[in-house]
């Protein structure tokens, strides 16, 4: 076996984020393009010699040939060991399980989390860092400096190593460890949960869907859900990876998982419905004909943390990203704790979580997750409503409705615009920042405005301050409309439009809430003429 040094010209032309590199599969599958990428992690992190990597993806197209190449880049960039799951499978938050059980040196995992599968569709790698979570700003800056300098990348002359038995074998002197991508998530899990309370919640005829989209979920849930915790076969539904996802889209809301949301408004709809993404860091939740916005879902299981054995003691604090609504800060008050509002963005949970600040945090994108990991989770979540229903005995419908009685609704939506001409979608946004100067103390029917704002935040525990989060309209009664572009695509720019009112009274606070935010909606295309600029009468995607 040799290990060549390859003359390359850069490619790597997209800064990456937290959320990596992301781009239509025939960008990676350009000469070189993958590589060069690799390289330049592998050059910034300097590799301790015999260091280990874990590594893996959710099964999407190019995900096996991407592991062969990063495989014999690894082995000639000086690391000891690779943890590689099965058939080149890990969820994301299995990945940073493995990371931080085995003390890897990161991960490299490979993943365009929701964005759809397939030849045409979307690929996408990122590194963590040995703590399990994505690479801070300082490391992303420095890999997008390192690969716009690159000439040459290292890699291992070698044939293709069998992924899909579990063991060991030798790519030149670094060992790869095929591993079950299942096994420690699991066990993780049944650490935290009440495991015999949900069997008998089982037992005794609870039923649940959960909808893993032919997405990374499906191995995971139907040995937690079916085999371990003796769910009736057939509850996970779209349990079997596909490099297409099924032609389908692994994003969990009301628009793309379709079928889900049919089982569930339909009169024979089981007790629980859940769905998860592409790589198994978001998740959904619906009760019989009831939807379970991703805020309020965090404010629940923040709420009845304690009913979950490892959460038993209570939790440090809550984080939320500012996008997310109020309703986790009515929690966190009630329980003495800080509630955080942060950028989207799961590294700055993962600083206050390394830090000790917080337990639980949430994102309206549909990301939940605790410490436990440092990433969202989606299959957690769906574990945490089982352990809450387990011990509650009561409808998820039931348990919203209390909980609003209790701590207020905070009636909360986003509207998605995807795909929209970068110059549209930035028209708009600059629309809404003309009008701040003519906003504050504006009377808009039943809202008064207050105050108008680009959300910035400075991080409690480094110190690093992130400008340009979103564009905020905060109006006297707690009331507020947001604008942000979204960098999650790969086509065009998806702006997100969020409404948040809240409602004390308990006669209000079932009504639906498009019909609730209704004049906010009115006073959001006021303000930015969106739908007259992007030439579309109704969102994408309604959450």
């Amino acid at each position: 076996m040799n290990i060549r040094s390859v003359a390359t010209t850069p490619f790597a032309d997209q800064k990456p984020g937290t959320s990596g590199l992301r781009k239509k599969v025939a960008v990676f599958r350009a000469p070189t393009y993958l590589e060069n990428f690799v390289q330049a992690v592998f050059d910034t992190i300097a590799v301790p010699p015999g260091a280990t990597l874990a590594l893996g993806g959710d099964g999407r197209y190019l995900n096996r040939e991407a592991i062969q190449v990063i495989l014999r880049m690894a082995a000639a960039n000086g690391f000891g060991r690779v943890l590689v799951g099965q058939g080149g499978i890990l969820s994301t938050p299995a990945a940073s399980c493995v990371i931080r059980k085995y003390r890897t040196f990161g991960g490299l995992i490979l993943s365009a989390s929701h964005n759809p599968g397939g030849p045409e569709g979307d690929f996408g790698i990122k590194y963590n860092t040995p703590n399990g979570g994505p690479a801070p700003e300082k490391i992303t800056d420095a890999i997008f400096a390192r690969s716009k300098l690159l000439t040459s990348y290292r890699i291992l002359d070698a044939d293709d190593i069998d992924l899909d038995h579990l063991g060991t074998r030798m790519l030149g002197s670094m060992g790869v460890e095929v591993i079950d991508p299942v096994a420690d998530y699991a066990e993780l899990m049944e650490s935290l949960f009440d495991f015999a309370a949900i069997r008998e919640l089982f037992a005794g005829g609870f039923g649940i869907c959960f909808d893993a989209m032919h997405a990374v979920t499906g191995p995971y849930a139907k040995e937690i859900i079916e085999r371990r915790l003796g769910a009736p076969a057939g509850s996970v539904i779209n349990g079997v990876p596909l490099e297409d996802f099924g032609e389908g889209h692994p994003d969990p809301n009301l628009t793309y998982a379709h079928q889900l949301v049919e089982i569930m408004y339909d009169v024979d709809a089981p007790d629980l419905g859940a769905a998860s993404d592409g790589d198994g860091d978001r998740n959904m939740i619906l009760g019989r004909g009831f939807f379970v916005t991703p805020s309020d879902s965090l404010a629940v299981i923040a709420a009845n943390a304690t009913l979950a054995p490892g959460y038993a003691r209570g939790i440090a604090g809550i984080a939320r990203s500012m996008p997310t609504s109020a309703a986790a800060d009515r929690v966190a008050k009630k329980l003495g704790v800080p509630c955080y509002e942060t950028p989207t963005g799961w590294k700055f949970f993962g600083n206050l979580m390394d830090a000790g600040q917080v337990t639980l945090c949430g994102e309206e994108s549909f990301g939940t997750g605790s410490d436990h990991v440092r990433e969202k989770d989606g299959l957690w979540a769906v574990l945490f409503w089982l352990n809450i229903l387990a011990r509650r005995r009561q409808s998820v419908e039931r348990i919203l409705l209390d909980h609003w009685a209790e701590f207020g609704r905070n009636v909360y939506s986003r509207h998605d615009y995807e795909a929209l001409p970068t110059d549209v979608a930035n028209g708009i946004m600059e629309q809404v920042r003309g009008a701040y100067a003519t906003l504050p103390g504006r009377a808009f029917g039943n809202y008064t405005v207050k105050a108008c704002d680009d959300f910035s935040y400075t991080d409690p525990i480094d110190g690093s301050v992130s400008t340009g989060q979103g564009l905020r309209i905060l109006f006297v009664d707690g009331s507020r409309i947001v604008f942000r572009l979204s960098g999650t695509g790969t086509e065009g720019a998806t702006l997100r439009l969020y409404l948040e009112s809240f409602e004390a009274d308990p006669a209000r606070q079932g009504g639906d809430a498009q019909l609730l935010l209704a004049e906010l909606i009115a006073i959001a295309d006021e303000i930015s003429g969106l739908y007259t600029r992007s030439g579309r009468q109704r969102p994408t995607v309604i959450t």
